[in-house]
């Protein structure tokens, strides 16, 4: 059973973030985010190994994960790689890499989920693309060997559910919660979108558009008797509760 990321994934980017970056994080998990994957690469590793362990301590307080950027999980046991490398992916316990054409989602080995994108235009990545749009990304969930992460300009609780009628098993999100003035109110409202589309999908799963991954996928749960882990950087399957648990 996939026990990866789902829900609404926060991805991190101080660089955007309205206040601290883990402010903004604290405030999103407040709101039900369960999975954030921390980025900003470009800082020495010393802090970013600081940052992470920060933002694995607010997580661990709701049950949450945290997966890192890069080859290097920063003492933890989770990353998110990219598409061009490295290969094969490093043995740790949670592994994700960022795909975005069949070609890509071809030379998945041991990975254990991968996102694609970008699903729409984005204010993050200006002129990245094309845009896969809802059709597109449900054509590549059903080519994935894995599960799926929506990723790239999801900023609206209509964008989260199309994502999940596609078929992903999570919705990636960077600047709606970033740039948000409240990221908890954000998350929440997000979070909401994607547990309805996945509540749906799961009690009609012909709904879902098809996709290998889309059948059975049970919405997360938010409370802190969640059984994700923040320190392993990875989560046990949930238990067969939900048809109304809420997002992660």
């Amino acid at each position: 059973m996939y026990a990866g990321p789902t829900g609404i994934v926060l991805l991190t980017d101080r660089r955007v973030a309205r206040g601290a970056l883990v402010d903004v994080v604290a405030g999103a998990v407040g709101g039900g985010v369960r999975w954030v994957v921390l980025r900003e690469k470009d800082l020495p590793r010393a802090e970013r190994l600081a940052l992470a362990a920060d933002l694995r301590a607010i997580l661990a307080e709701a049950c949450g994960t945290l997966v890192v950027a890069g080859p290097d999980p920063l003492d933890g046991d989770a990353v998110h790689l990219p598409a061009a490398g490295p290969y094969p992916p490093p043995a740790v316990g949670l592994v994700g890499r960022s795909c975005h054409d069949t070609a890509e989602l071809a030379r998945l080995t041991t990975e254990h989920y991968a996102t694609l994108s970008p699903v729409y235009e984005t204010r993050t990545k200006p002129g990245y693309g094309p845009a896969l749009r809802p059709a597109g990304l449900a054509a590549l969930v059903t080519a994935s060997p894995v599960p799926v992460l929506a990723l790239g300009g999801i900023e609206t609780p209509a964008q989260v559910t199309a994502c999940v009628e596609a078929g992903a098993a999570g919705v990636a999100v960077l600047g709606a919660i970033m740039r948000a003035d409240d990221p908890g109110e954000t998350a929440t409202t997000l979070g909401r979108a994607f547990q309805e589309a996945a509540t749906t999908r799961v009690t009609t799963p012909a709904h879902s558009g098809g996709g290998p991954h889309a059948t059975g996928l049970r919405p997360t749960v938010t409370t802190e008797g969640s059984s994700l882990t923040a320190r392993s950087g990875h989560g046990r399957p949930q238990p067969s509760t939900a048809t109304t648990g809420e997002h992660q």
